[in-house]
């Protein structure tokens, strides 16, 4: 059976890829291209200034249990339909998670998504460089040189990531996915970009809770900072020294 074109170029980008990352250097795909410069071109990532960092903070003594305003405007806003796919295996970007205290027997709610890791392991593992961090700490996936290996999803300690297996339709322009490729929360990048608030921060504060708070960490003014500053905030897996760029209160 003759191999795809698709299959095939994604065979070329992993092997040229490889040879790259072994010390061979930038690998060119055309006169003049090197990989690691088409995975920014395609992403936006050569604008993205190291001089700030994106991040979010989530109260959850805000967030209410089963209020699931974020997962749908994620859905809503990135064109993921809920419960398309085989069963198990749709895609989701964001999702809520119901903690109990065994001790006291108190109860938490609190959104679950990629942490836009300062050290993100799935960066380490990816070998095209599908994976990687921009220089304001948004962690992304190039769907162009993505393989589908999934050993990002493997090297995610929050299972933040998804594989999409069937083929998409209705999607949204500036949200480019495709059938074969990992993926995951980008903060909404293609608003952050345009300096508007991810779809889930926005949807919070629309729905009264306003549990969550986006800002750049890096900036000591900040609403985000000053909160982190004053009052006690926690990392999922701070014992990873992976430095997550989401922070919860209240947890």
């Amino acid at each position: 059976m003759s191999e795809s074109p698709q299959a095939g170029r994604r065979a070329f980008l992993g092997a040229t890829a490889a040879a790259s990352a072994a010390g061979l250097g930038f690998v060119a795909l055309a006169p003049g291209v090197q990989l690691i410069k088409f995975a920014a071109a395609k992403t936006g990532a050569e604008g993205a200034s190291g001089k700030v960092r994106w991040g979010m903070l989530i109260d959850t003594t805000r967030c209410a249990t089963g209020c699931k305003e974020c997962v749908s405007a994620c859905a809503t806003e990135n064109a993921i339909e809920p419960g398309s796919g085989r069963p198990g295996q749709s895609s989701q970007w964001i999702r809520k998670i119901e903690l109990k205290e065994q001790k006291t027997g108190r109860e938490i709610s609190l959104p679950m998504m990629c942490q836009h890791c300062a050290e993100p392991p799935c960066v380490d593992v990816c070998p095209t460089g599908a994976s990687f961090k921009r220089a304001d700490g948004i962690v992304l996936v190039d769907r162009h040189i993505c393989i589908g290996c999934r050993y990002c999803m493997m090297a995610c300690p929050y299972k933040a990531r998804s594989f999409v297996h069937e083929p998409l339709t209705q999607q949204n322009p500036e949200v480019p996915r495709g059938k074969g490729c990992v993926e995951s929360c980008t903060l909404c990048v293609h608003r952050v970009d345009k300096g508007q608030q991810p779809a889930c921060v926005e949807a919070c504060a629309k729905s009264g809770h306003e549990a969550m708070l986006f800002g750049d960490l890096n900036d000591s003014n900040s609403e985000i900072s000053k909160r982190i500053a004053s009052t006690a905030t926690s990392q999922v897996r701070a014992d990873l020294r992976l430095d997550p760029g989401v922070r919860y209160q209240g947890v």
